[in-house]
């Protein structure tokens, strides 16, 4: 199954994600919230928009591919997706505006075109029978 790399993907950037925040709290001795830093605060919001987005958009490509769509467009939608929450890491992490709005938009883009494909491959017979 194809989906299954971008969830591995994901779930690395989860990890990734996962770890700074942990580290950072470490560095500060910061148990809870953020205790004001600001390099914790980014890697709190990183790892939050990453758990917001990825779940949602694996589930989408799950049933793209599930519905038969061709192999190439879970491809481009897979690749958009981890290409936007990288570039969206990079900005936040950088304090690169342009960096995160366009992560933002490969992601909006990417889940935008699942939900077309998946409107389109959807098997309708089977969603409106009555058995």
């Amino acid at each position: 199954m194809v989906c299954a790399l971008y969830a591995v993907l994901g779930a690395l950037l989860l990890i990734k994600f996962s770890f700074d925040v942990v580290r950072l709290r470490g560095l500060y001795h910061v148990s809870y919230g953020d205790g004001g830093f600001t390099e914790l605060q980014s890697a709190i919001r990183i790892h939050g928009n990453a758990v917001e987005y990825i779940p949602v958009a694996l589930l989408l490509l799950l049933f793209m591919e599930m519905n038969g769509a061709e192999v190439w467009m879970i491809h481009i939608c897979g690749l958009m997706t981890i290409a936007g929450r990288l570039m969206h890491y990079y900005g936040f992490h950088h304090r690169l505006v342009r960096w995160r709005r366009s992560g933002m938009g490969a992601t909006w883009c990417a889940l935008l075109l699942m939900v077309a494909a998946n409107l389109w491959y959807m098997p309708w017979e089977l969603v409106f029978s009555v058995r």
